[in-house]
């Protein structure tokens, strides 16, 4: 952040420029801004006294945006010597998926005797119905690039993770980061805190050092072989001198993470968490991982990784559900919190690996004892419902086109249901959002990288145990992989929902030729 002091002559017209940066293309540098501002500011009759800089800042919140965040203190504490602020367009006021939050923005200003002008707009800032609906509009036209920008990304991140590329973070002991040019050949390793520099280039992950890899065996076979805990495990190799990674001591937690690990038997994990467009991050359900099985060389056999996971499955079950419960209960009151990490740390306790396997999630885990995070994760409670329900509703649209003599064909993987070799079918569950009053949100998800050429979207009811009604909508008809449905929804939706799968039947049934001429 850089804020430059020009002038303190007091007058109206007086203005402050506010200029942002990402790491959007040369249009959007912080040169050619001020150039912009400088010649309407010019063309306006106004000085610029203060320049406000955010470089290298994302629009999609006010979270690390120090200029912006002085700018509105000084504007709301009247200390400001300007009347006006220019901005470049409104893309750089902000990105906000909110564009009220935007909005709430300007108003403060403006409340403030401070009014905002956009430069580069085709339109006059002027309060006018006519500059209101464009700006309205612009802010939602913003914060739609940051979400077609995000599925984009998201998608061409996932396509180098199934390529069996590595997109970010530590390599972890025993592993290195290996970078390699276009062609897949090797160029040289990457220490900590290093980056490659042409994009062309790509980072997959190599084995480590030969005493890295020693140790990281030797962990599974203290632990596979001769039936050690992770705590008598970590105790070994501090007596040996040995650290981690981080340069830090051995405990039972990082020995549970070497051991519960797909890397190193050479698979490629990615989007176990995700935060995407700067919301909180969440931990995902493991059918929305992307995954690369064999990407990398392993360090470790793959009977062993095995092993090491049917022990530490196994060891849950020499506890009671009670036992299990009132141990974690006892960890909740003398933490205060819980977390994965906090589980796995405690020698007395089951692994949270156990706790997932027996309760179904840790966030269950935590509920039967009376604990509730302070972030809201009943969402993934949803989700399993869901998940659970899946199958019978999966089964349900089989049997409609069945009853009326179609053919049916179910991928195991994708589980798309072909109808007569001819046509493709998606069926995706939408968990009800209940907002503030009474309104209610379904997010719909198309499975955009299967192509089916129909997808059923079926809207539960809070609970997800029941059905409201359902949607059948084209491929064809489709412009983003997102949509978001209300209690009342535009005429041109409601063309596609139905109170029951009675339409799927009639698109599915066979006629004779003659029949049908």
């Amino acid at each position: 952040m850089r804020r430059a002091n020009l002038s303190t002559v007091e007058g109206s017209n007086k203005a402050a420029a506010y200029v942002r940066m990402s790491t959007e293309h040369q249009q959007y540098s912080t040169e050619n801004q001020l150039d912009a501002i400088r010649i309407y500011a010019a063309a306006h009759e106004l000085d610029i006294v203060r320049v406000y800089t955010d470089a290298g800042k994302s629009g999609l919140s006010l979270e690390g945006r120090e200029a912006l965040q002085h700018l509105l203190q000084d504007v709301d504490a009247g200390q400001s010597d300007f009347s006006v602020i220019l901005v470049y367009d409104v893309s750089r006021w902000g990105r906000f998926q909110d564009p009220d939050v935007s909005a709430s923005y300007e108003v403060r200003c403006r409340q403030a005797g401070v009014r905002v002008e956009y430069c580069a707009e085709q339109f006059v800032n002027d309060g006018s119905p006519v500059s209101s609906i464009i700006k309205s509009v612009k802010r939602m036209m913003a914060g739609e690039y940051s979400r077609e920008l995000s599925v984009k990304v998201f998608a061409g991140q996932s396509r180098l993770i199934e390529l069996g590329y590595r997109q970010g973070g530590p390599a972890g002991y025993g592993l290195r980061r290996q970078l390699v040019d276009q062609s897949g050949q090797p160029k040289c390793l990457l220490a900590r805190g290093e980056h490659k520099s042409l994009q062309t280039d790509r980072v997959i992950l190599t084995p480590g050092p030969d005493s890295e890899q020693q140790v990281i065996q030797d962990i599974y076979r203290a632990f596979v072989n001769e039936g050690r805990c992770e705590a008598e495990i970590a105790e070994l190799l501090n007596r040996r001198g040995l650290r981690t990674d981080l340069e830090r001591p051995w405990t039972r937690g990082v020995v549970h993470q070497v051991l519960i690990n797909e890397k190193y038997i050479g698979n490629n994990v990615w989007n176990r968490t995700s935060g995407k467009l700067k919301q909180a991050r969440i931990r995902n359900p493991s059918e929305q991982w992307v995954r690369a099985d064999g990407a990398f060389s392993p360090v470790v056999d793959l009977s062993q990784f095995l092993a090491a996971q049917a022990i530490i499955r196994a060891r849950s079950r020499h506890w009671s559900d009670e036992e299990m419960l009132d141990t974690l209960k006892a960890l909740f009151v003398q933490r205060g919190c819980l977390s994965g990490l906090i589980i796995d740390e405690q020698e007395d306790c089951p692994s949270s690996s156990c706790y997932r396997q027996r309760f179904g999630s840790l966030l269950r885990s935590y509920s039967l004892i009376g604990y509730s995070p302070a972030r809201d994760y009943s969402y993934l409670e949803a989700n399993r419902r869901l998940r659970e329900r899946h199958p019978g509703i999966l089964s349900d649209t089989q049997e409609h086109i069945r009853q009326v003599g179609g053919r049916i064909a179910v991928d195991p993987e994708t589980q798309l249901v072909w109808v007569n070799d001819e046509f493709s079918v998606s069926v995706v569950l939408c968990r009800c959002q209940c907002a503030e009053g009474a309104r209610r949100r379904w997010q719909l998800r198309f499975e955009f990288g299967l192509l089916p050429d129909l997808t059923v979207a079926v809207r539960m009811l809070p609970g997800e145990q029941e059905v409201l009604d359902y949607y059948l909508f084209p491929m064809i008809d489709l412009a983003a992989p997102h949509l978001r449905l209300g209690d009342t929804n535009p005429r041109e939706l409601e063309l596609y929902r139905f109170d029951s799968l009675d339409i799927l039947s009639a698109l599915s049934r066979r006629l004779p030729l003659a029949r049908a001429a």
